[in-house]
């Protein structure tokens, strides 16, 4: 019983403990940057369906981090190695977050500016859409009406991120990265903030076409909630989150989402030269 407590019911404690944290630092942030004399401030409101936006393209978006941290764990297991992975993903993810709206703030003053980044971040998401795709035309059954639709995507998006693909490559981080045994706490704080910290920056910096018509700190809180209830899910069953994540069909989804917001990017581009 103490065993259990120890290695289930502490780390998820802390974790939702540490997302009360960063939603408070995300407030914090929100009133600095609201000191600087920009056009438009960030309203510290909570909107449910804005959290529900951040929350859903989050999860989507985990399958590499749900990888990444299941194989942590079972490589360093214990209570306290799993304290030392949440404290260390759970600041990987908001840190990443807090940088790109940092960089948003100011760059949205300069509308030359954003629309590169807004560009960027288009170019990212019909990445993270192709590699969605890719993934189901591995998990799906051969034949099937959701290999044929991803198998139509992939021809669609592929030769778009062919040509962006020196680019990107310098934006996205590499695939594949493998967790592995660390000798200390301290160093599997490390280990395990850094690829968070470059999935969240990535991943968030291509939600910038959004930030026009959501709520930022909702959107945020929703992104902070995703990490939290995932990373609960994989205390408590690694196996079956990892299975879950890589369902075809949420992958499906995810991908759509993702084309839909690249396309939605390159319309608020758009209007940017054109009022």
């Amino acid at each position: 019983m103490k065993s259990s407590i120890k290695n289930q019911l502490i780390p998820i404690f802390l974790t939702a403990i540490t997302c009360g944290v960063l939603i408070l630092m995300l407030l914090g942030l929100t009133h600095v940057l609201n000191l600087f004399p920009t056009k438009d401030k960030i309203f510290p409101q909570f909107y449910v369906a804005d959290i529900l936006v951040g929350f859903t393209i989050y999860v989507k978006t985990s399958i590499d981090f749900a990888l990444f941290i299941g194989n942590l764990m079972s490589k360093n297991q214990g209570w306290k190695n799993r304290i030392a992975i949440e404290v260390g993903t759970a600041l990987g993810n908001g840190l990443g977050t807090f940088l790109i709206l940092i960089i948003w703030t100011f760059f949205k003053e300069i509308q030359p500016l954003l629309a590169v980044m807004i560009i960027l971040a288009a170019f990212v998401l019909l990445r993270m859409g192709e590699d969605g795709l890719s993934e189901i035309l591995e998990e799906s059954s051969r034949g099937s009406l959701i290999q044929r639709l991803a198998q139509s995507g992939v021809q669609l998006l592929s030769p778009i991120n062919k040509i962006t693909a020196p680019l990107l490559r310098v934006l996205l981080p590499a695939s594949g990265t493998k967790a592995t045994t660390l000798p200390s706490f301290i160093t599997l704080i490390i280990f395990a903030f850094t690829i968070p910290f470059i999935l969240g920056l990535d991943d968030f910096a291509g939600y910038i076409p959004l930030f026009s018509i959501v709520n930022v700190v909702s959107f945020s809180t929703g992104v902070f909630l995703g990490h939290m209830i995932l990373n609960m899910a994989l205390f408590a069953s690694p196996t079956r989150t990892i299975k879950i994540v890589r369902e075809p069909i949420i992958a499906l989804i995810g991908s759509i989402a993702f084309v839909a917001i690249a396309f939605w990017g390159f319309v608020e581009v758009f209007h940017l030269f054109t009022h």
